[in-house]
């Protein structure tokens, strides 16, 4: 558990270009804070100190507004950027690497007593206000882009934006952690583009049928006069 801490610790230097100190991040940062809690509150769910490990989860939740449940599976190295408003489910599992920002939801659809939250594997990234919902997962190296809500299977090192989630880009391999999740591509935006871009094309060939009919006319004109000579 003290390792973890360790782990999850050094992961703020590795990701938030803005912390100074350890003393910052111990006293100011809430997804540390949020980690605090749920290792303790974990521990003590996996050796059946079930109320207990409830109880520390809810008083996390209420000193930092990130709610985790004690059962989660979490990673070394877990970093939770700002953090207000994530909420993680009883049977989600998180690998290494992991960063999450504020307003991220690993929620479940069934009220059965099973697996229900998603699976997030090694190095993945998920933006602030994404929704990742269902009993599926999310390949290691993949993004999931702001406010996306994703209901399926994303493979690895796939990129996915849009509510429902998409894929927009796939198999490009990652090094390490890559935090450039408002850097994504817009489908909606390419699609315009494209239609656009067809619209430009049919512009000109409708501009080239009213010449030809222009000449057409001419010449007929010029054929008919000549005749009526």
């Amino acid at each position: 558990m003290f390792s973890q801490l360790k782990q999850d610790l050094r992961a703020v230097f590795d990701r938030d270009p803005a912390v100074r100190s350890v003393f910052e991040v111990i006293f100011c940062y809430p997804g540390f804070h949020a980690m605090l809690f749920y290792r303790p509150s974990h521990w003590l769910w996996t050796h059946r100190c079930h109320f207990l490990g409830r109880f520390v989860s809810h008083v996390g939740r209420f000193m930092t507004g990130i709610e985790i449940h004690p059962g989660a599976v979490i990673g070394p190295s877990f970093f939770i950027d700002h953090g207000m408003g994530v909420v993680i489910g009883e049977t989600a599992e998180i690998g290494e690497n992991c960063t999450l920002y504020h307003g991220v939801t690993l929620g479940g659809t069934s009220w059965a007593k099973e697996k229900r939250h998603p699976t997030l594997e090694d190095n993945v990234v998920v933006g602030s206000g994404a929704k990742i919902l269902g009993p599926f997962t999310v390949g290691r190296d993949s993004k999931i882009g702001s406010n996306s809500v994703v209901v399926k299977e994303v493979p690895k090192s796939a990129t996915v934006v849009g509510i429902p989630g998409r894929v927009v880009l796939s198999g490009e391999q990652q090094s390490g952690v890559d935090l450039e999740h408002g850097n994504l591509p817009d489908p909606v935006a390419k699609a315009v583009s494209c239609m656009m871009e067809q619209i430009g094309r049919l512009e000109d060939q409708v501009q080239g049928l009213k010449q030809e009919q222009q000449a057409l006319k001419a010449e007929l004109a010029r054929t008919r006069g000549t005749e009526s000579r």
